[in-house]
């Protein structure tokens, strides 16, 4: 199926709405970061808020200040989450067994 063709006008306004996205969460992750944001209340409310929806697990884990890429690789295994999940796709258990696993 070929991608339909976009006028100038929407093509910037797809931009700008991509960016726009890219800066929220861009933010989200800082916020993380700093700890101002605990990873355990972002999650929990990734099914209302799409940029924590759409936002992967694995970039939110990495946020959280202690965790790198090896460590946030053996909570996904252990809590049996795909590493290219997305924070809306995670089930009720997953969720829980992650912010378990980080306390």
């Amino acid at each position: 199926m070929a991608l339909p063709t976009l006028t100038p006008e929407q093509r910037a306004e797809a931009l700008a709405k991509a960016a726009e996205a890219r800066k929220a969460r861009s933010e989200l992750l800082a916020s993380i970061k700093s700890g101002k944001e605990s990873i355990d209340k972002v999650l929990n409310r990734a099914k209302e808020d799409k940029t924590v929806g759409k936002t992967k697990v694995t970039q939110l884990l990495k946020a959280v200040p202690g965790l790198g890429a090896v460590k946030v690789a053996a909570l996904l295994e252990q809590a049996g989450i795909d590493p290219d999940r997305r924070a809306a796709g995670l089930g009720e258990r997953q969720r829980e067994a992650l912010i378990n696993a980080l306390k």
